[in-house]
C-alpha cells in the first residue's frame, strides 16, 4: 500500500498562508488592504513631509511681514494667499503643521507615560491602590477634560512646553483604565504565574510580561488621542491661550481668519481644513488599527 501523502494545510491560515500570522503582521495586512488607511497614511506622510521638508525651501519666511502684500488672494506667487501684515500663508500653515503635530506627538508621550503607568499600577497592584487610583480617576472624569486643559493653560501661562505639560496630563484617563482593565484580565494568566514562580518580581512581570500583551491596545489608543490632541491645541489657541506671536498655530490661524472671514475667507478655509483633514487621516488610521488588533 501506497503510504498516505502528508497533509500540507495542518498550519494554513484561512488566508492560506503556510504559518500562522502574527498579530502585528495581521494589522498590517488590514491596514494596507483599507484604502481609506493607506491614503490617510500618504496624507499624513506628505503633510510631515511638507511641514520638515518643503518649508524651509519657500521664498517667504513665515513670520516676515511684506505690507507690499497685504490681503493677497491665492496665486501663484501666494498659493494660499497673505494675511493682513501680508505674511505667505503657505509657509504659515506649514509652519503651523509643524507645530500642531509636535504638541500633539509630545503631549501623546506623556498620555502614554502616564497612563500606562497609573493603569498598570492599579491593575497589578489591586486592592486599596486600585481603589484609590480609580476613585481619582473617576473624580477626574466628572469634570470636562477641555475645561481641566483651560484651566492648567490659565496656571502655567502661554508657551509650546506648557501646552505638552497641559494636554498630556489631562488626557491620559481613558489610558490608564484600558490598560488597568488589560492587566487585570491578564495578570492570572499561567504565563504570568510562571513568570512568578520562577522569581520574577513585579517590575519584570509588568515590563516584560503584562504590557508587551497590552501593545496593542496601547498603541490603538495613542493613534486615537492624536487627533484629540490637534483639537485641543487648535481649541486654545484659537481662545488666546495656545501659541503665543508671532509664532502659527493651525488654531491661532483659524483663530485670524475668522476674525476677517468677510475681507479674506481664504485665512480660515486653509488651517481649517488643514484641522479637519489630519484629524481624520488620523481618526481613519486609528480605527483600522482598532480594527486589526482588537477584532471588529
Amino acid at each position: 500500500m501506497a503510504p498516505r501523502p502528508a497533509r500540507t494545510d495542518l498550519f494554513l491560515t484561512p488566508a492560506g498562508d503556510a504559518a500562522p500570522v502574527s498579530p502585528a503582521r495581521a494589522a498590517v495586512r488590514r491596514i494596507v488592504r483599507d484604502r481609506a488607511a493607506v491614503a490617510s497614511l500618504i496624507f499624513l506622510a506628505l503633510l510631515v513631509a511638507a511641514a520638515w521638508g518643503l518649508a524651509p525651501l519657500l521664498p517667504h519666511e513665515p513670520n516676515t511681514a511684506n505690507y507690499s502684500a497685504v490681503y493677497q488672494p491665492p496665486s501663484r506667487t501666494h498659493p494660499f494667499g497673505t494675511d493682513a501684515l501680508g505674511r505667505d500663508m503657505l509657509a504659515r500653515v506649514l509652519a503651523g503643521a509643524r507645530i500642531s503635530l509636535q504638541i500633539a506627538l509630545v503631549a501623546g508621550l506623556i498620555n502614554l507615560v502616564v497612563g500606562v503607568g497609573v493603569g498598570a499600577l492599579a491593575g497589578y497592584a489591586g486592592g486599596r491602590v486600585d481603589d484609590l487610583l480609580m476613585r481619582v480617576v473617576e473624580i477626574l472624569y466628572g469634570i470636562p477634560t477641555i475645561l481641566l486643559v483651560i484651566l492648567l493653560m490659565v496656571w502655567l501661562e502661554q508657551g509650546v512646553a506648557n501646552i505638552y505639560l497641559a494636554i498630556g496630563l489631562t488626557y491620559w484617563l481613558n489610558m490608564a483604565r484600558l490598560v488597568r482593565g488589560e492587566v487585570l484580565a491578564l495578570k492570572e494568566r499561567d504565563f504570568v504565574q510562571a513568570a512568578r514562580a520562577l522569581g520574577a518580581g513585579p517590575v519584570r512581570v509588568v515590563g516584560c510580561h503584562l504590557l508587551p500583551n497590552c501593545a496593542g491596545v496601547i498603541l490603538v489608543t495613542v493613534t486615537l488621542f492624536i487627533p484629540e490632541a490637534i483639537f485641543a491645541e487648535a481649541f486654545l489657541s484659537y481662545i488666546g491661550l495656545g501659541v503665543p506671536a508671532p509664532d502659527a498655530s493651525w488654531g491661532s490661524l483659524a483663530a485670524e481668519g475668522a476674525s476677517n472671514l468677510r475681507a479674506a475667507p481664504y485665512l480660515l478655509f486653509f488651517p481649517a481644513a488643514a484641522i479637519c483633514l489630519t484629524m481624520l487621516a488620523f481618526n481613519i488610521v486609528g480605527d483600522t488599527l482598532r480594527d486589526a488588533v482588537m477584532g471588529d
